[in-house]
């Protein structure tokens, strides 16, 4: 993750997650002549998935993985992981599988998906959609170079992503001040997808060495959101489902390490990430397993018909 610094002023920020809008079938940009698909995906070092621009109702997985995508030399890269942002592959990300492009197709051979394909359109100078005739889904993808994309703002927005990127999180440190309080036997928390935000639990063990062994004695569903004028500062809360809920302040010290202000006692808490996923390894790791858990971005916006299967048909 780069030094806590917007690098774009907030006209950008906001271009980042503009609406690349569902009317851009009557767009008026004309494309400058002669320019092929590989000098378009080549134009820009990286294309932001803008997920919640989605239009239609089928499903890609390895987009919805993604928060970047590049195109290089044959090659597609993509950050899939906010640990690491901004400087994983000098900011490009891992390599995830290759891809041709001829005539505005893209055929992606990816390396845990297999193949796919798009038509490709050119919606204005800085935005593309990819197209996906079998699944009649369109995304539409922002470009940007390097040293103009934002990569904190994208962090912290995702910031929930983050924290289902290690397998656990073992609390390393407690303050003096504040007051005893039930949360101070909460010894370990792990974050996972769930069918409304995300879900969580957590663990009285302490000092266990591998956390394939934690007891999970507590789940229930985690909420990230904002803190007015603090972009970096988030509100953490911790449903226990029968037993109450638990809130936080969230401040990230560094890619593996995070900050918990519990409000109701005063206490400052530190948690340690243990066991780091990256996500969309090869199909395949070193001891045969193939990946335990996976993450897929959410699309916030009402699915929608996609009226490029009439303009095909």
């Amino acid at each position: 993750m780069r030094s806590l610094k917007l690098l774009l002023c907030f006209a950008l920020i906001a271009n980042l997650f503009s609406s690349c809008s569902s009317e851009v079938y009557i767009d008026d940009y004309v494309p400058p002549p002669g320019l092929t698909l590989n000098q378009l995906l080549s134009s820009h070092e990286l294309w932001y998935v803008n997920l919640n621009e989605t239009i239609g109702y089928g499903e890609t997985p390895w987009m919805h993985m993604a928060f970047t995508l590049s195109f290089r030399n044959g090659v597609l890269y993509a950050n899939n992981n906010l640990v690491g942002i901004g400087s994983q592959g000098n900011g490009f990300g891992v390599a995830t599988g290759n891809y041709d492009a001829y005539d505005m197709i893209l055929d992606v051979y990816h390396v845990i998906d297999g193949y796919s394909t798009f038509d490709v359109y050119q919606i204005d100078y800085n935005t593309i959609e990819l197209y996906n005739p079998y699944t009649d889904t369109s995304y539409f993808l922002d470009g940007y170079q390097r040293n103009d994309f934002d990569y904190d703002y994208v962090f912290y927005d995702n910031i929930h992503y983050f924290l289902q990127e290690y397998e656990a999180w073992e609390k390393t440190y407690t303050s003096q001040v504040g007051s005893i309080n039930e949360f101070d036997n909460e010894n370990y928390l792990q974050f996972l997808p769930g069918n409304n935000d995300s879900m969580f639990r957590s663990s009285q063990d302490f000092d266990v060495n591998d956390y394939n062994d934690i007891y999970w004695d507590y789940t229930g569903d985690y909420f990230v959101n904002n803190i007015p004028d603090n972009f970096y500062l988030k509100n953490l809360t911790l449903d226990y489902d029968f037993f109450g809920i638990e809130q936080f302040e969230l401040s990230v010290i560094n890619d593996a390490r995070i900050e918990l202000y519990h409000l109701s006692s005063g206490t400052f808490y530190e948690f340690t990430g243990r066991g780091y996923i990256q996500f969309l390894r090869q199909a395949n790791d070193n001891d045969g397993e193939a990946n335990k858990r996976t993450k897929m971005r959410k699309q916030k916006t009402a699915k929608k018909d996609n009226p490029r299967e009439n303009e095909r048909s």
